[in-house]
């Protein structure tokens, strides 16, 4: 999903004004290979890989978007980007993930689209251990070739198992303003607001909403709440208080319910677990192992 934090690197300034096919093999022949980011704030600007590739969130929180949607990636979470899907990602401060690419033959049924998945901890461990196989080695050999292969199945599988972590988008202009004025005032928003906003009748929105996005403006509104909820509660000093009042609840209690039927957990548990994962001494341990030199 970044794309990989590798494309930011690769690319020369200018690529933010043009999309680009980035080959991250570099002109290897390696059927699989790894990326580790741990950095600033970046903003890869928009491209795409001759490569499948799934990146997992160490800690901190990715945003990937794509023509059709925008997606989360939280602590603990994997995204799904196929080859040749043009995406840009937003890699907010803290963050460090690690990247796995495929050649495509080794997952050939991959649909073009882009997806959040649950990652099992065999998967998670894979993964950590792929960071010995830089992507852009000049080929690879049986042992590393028989990983990929192995990670890959594994990978295949975790496709039907997609997280609902992210947003839709639209290319209509109403409904483009629409969505981005209630992403960008998510504590106190209202219908009417956004009506005004767009100069359209609350009426007219929610029919514009249905025909284009196939969803109601407030499940909009909820799952774009519960997203930046998510990310803001991976942050080391955030509150759960905090955060609840960011997102537009007057009610602790209330967000507490909605975070804990969309995410499956409570606030303060997820809150705990990202935490848990940050300070975990065997991830750490497996990404100063696996990193280049």
């Amino acid at each position: 999903m970044t794309g990989s934090a590798t494309s930011d690197r690769l690319l020369p300034q200018s690529a933010n004004l043009a999309r680009r096919v980035i080959e991250l093999r570099r002109g290897g022949r390696a059927l699989g290979g790894s990326y580790l980011y741990e950095g600033e704030a970046l903003i890869t600007g928009w491209h795409s890989h001759e490569v499948h590739q799934i990146e997992y969130a160490v800690h901190g929180v990715v945003e990937v978007e794509t023509d059709t949607a925008h997606y989360l990636l939280p602590p603990q979470q994997a995204a799904w980007i196929p080859a040749g899907l043009e995406h840009q990602a937003v890699m907010n401060p803290d963050v460090k993930t690690v990247a796995v690419m495929f050649d495509p033959t080794l997952i050939p049924q991959a649909d073009g689209r882009a997806r959040i998945i649950a990652v099992s901890p065999l998967i998670r461990e894979m993964m950590l251990y792929a960071l010995r196989w830089p992507i852009d080695r000049a080929h690879g050999d049986r042992t590393s070739d028989d990983f990929f292969r192995t990670l890959a199945a594994l990978v295949s599988e975790a496709l039907d198992h997609e997280a609902p972590l992210s947003l839709p988008t639209s290319d209509h202009p109403i409904v483009a303003a629409a969505l981005a004025y209630t992403k960008a005032h998510l504590d106190a928003v209202t219908t009417d607001d956004v009506a005004r906003e767009v100069a359209v009748s609350e009426r007219t929105l929610r029919r514009l909403f249905a025909d284009t996005i196939g969803m109601p403006w407030r499940t909009y509104l909820l799952h774009a709440r519960m997203l930046r909820a998510m990310a803001l509660l991976a942050a080391p000093e955030q509150s759960v208080q905090e955060t609840s009042s960011s997102v537009g609840f007057d009610s602790l209690s209330s967000f507490s319910r909605a975070f804990t039927q969309f995410c499956g957990e409570t606030p303060s548990a997820y809150r705990k677990r990202v935490a848990d994962e940050r300070v975990r001494p065997s991830a750490a341990t497996a990404l100063r192992v696996g990193a280049r030199p």
